[in-house]
């Protein structure tokens, strides 16, 4: 996700988490049912985990079983997609905190979570994720957009358990592109990218996990959300909306570029729409530096290695902008 590596991913101490009441499931076309899925995310350091998130609630393909929360400060990402889901008009879900970590990551929209609600203590994000598979096996897709700890500390604790996930859809890994490598000058080749280099042994585990991994890695998700694009989005003034221009401007304020790079959403629109982000099957090996390289053997992996930044975007916007979330028909 993040372009800068150094110094972000020190592990430190543990802590739990809560749980609220689950989200009904939300359908689109009488014919189609709800993908459930549950999201695995780091938000409130980089911006594109929030548009991920409100992508979900825009979504009536998707039912939002739950938001489980990673790296750093767990607690205070689990009040802020509190805080985002209220503001996206979505009823209460639980979100879950992981055990926190210590990070140097900079908190940029920690101001905004301050304001969110808490939850009462339940399991950690871990034992949240193996319970929801157990309830639902094979019927929830696990949508993994931060550092894979949480991912990582589920297996160890019940293999077989999360065996019964559906599939992981993970932004992450870099398989022939690096960061601000968009085609118009060559191609620097791959390198770490964020997500994977920060919990690497945990990344090690998922791709052995016997899950399906459908893998958006740098090479198509590198989406940027230009001036045009944020002012048509942020003049809507819906809640949700209006939501997300408060985050994306303390975002800013931290010093970062004006235009975003929204890598995490594409795993949630690739959820919904497949044919966004076609993927081919791969070995990929993760490396002790975590490099997510192509390597002799069967499949264990279906990778996205390019994507259409406009017709993304045709799809994300629309949707972020509806005044209402979208209904079951």
């Amino acid at each position: 996700m993040k372009p800068s590596l150094i110094a972000l991913c020190v592990l430190g101490l543990p802590a739990f988490g809560l749980r609220a009441a689950p989200l009904g499931a939300q359908t689109g076309p009488a014919t189609r049912i709800a993908t459930k899925i549950i999201l695995d995310t780091d938000v409130g350091d980089d911006i594109d985990d929030a548009f991920a998130l409100a992508l979900a609630l825009r979504s009536p393909e998707i039912e939002l079983v739950g938001i489980s929360t990673v790296w750093g400060d767990t607690a205070l990402r689990a009040r802020l997609a509190n805080r985002l889901v209220q503001e996206g008009g979505g009823r209460r879900i639980p979100v879950v905190p992981g055990l926190p970590t210590e990070s140097k990551s900079n908190f940029t929209q920690r101001q905004w979570a301050s304001d969110g609600d808490g939850a009462p203590a339940g399991p950690d994000a871990a034992d949240f994720l193996l319970e929801e598979a157990r309830r639902s096996p094979g019927q929830i897709t696990l949508v993994a957009i931060g550092p894979l700890s949480n991912l990582g500390r589920a297996i160890d604790r019940d293999a077989e358990s999360f065996r019964k996930f559906k599939r992981v859809v993970l932004m992450g890994g870099s398989i022939r592109r690096g960061y601000g490598d968009l085609g118009y000058l060559p191609d620097r080749g791959p390198q770490p990218e964020y997500n994977v280099y920060c919990d690497v042994k945990s990344a090690q585990k998922l791709f052995a996990s016997g899950v399906p991994i459908f893998m958006m890695p740098l090479d198509s998700t590198q989406l940027l959300l230009d001036e045009n694009k944020r002012i048509l989005l942020f003049s809507t003034g819906s809640r949700l909306t209006n939501a997300l221009a408060a985050l994306y401007f303390q975002w800013l304020r931290a010093g970062k570029t004006p235009t975003a790079t929204l890598f995490d959403a594409m795993a949630v629109a690739y959820v919904v729409s497949p044919d966004l982000c076609p993927v081919e099957a791969m070995h990929i090996t993760v490396d002790q530096d975590g490099m997510t390289r192509p390597s002799p053997g069967p499949p264990n992996a279906s990778a996205c290695l390019a994507s259409d930044s406009e017709r993304f975007f045709h799809f994300l916007l629309p949707r972020l902008m509806e005044s209402q979330p979208q209904r079951a028909q």
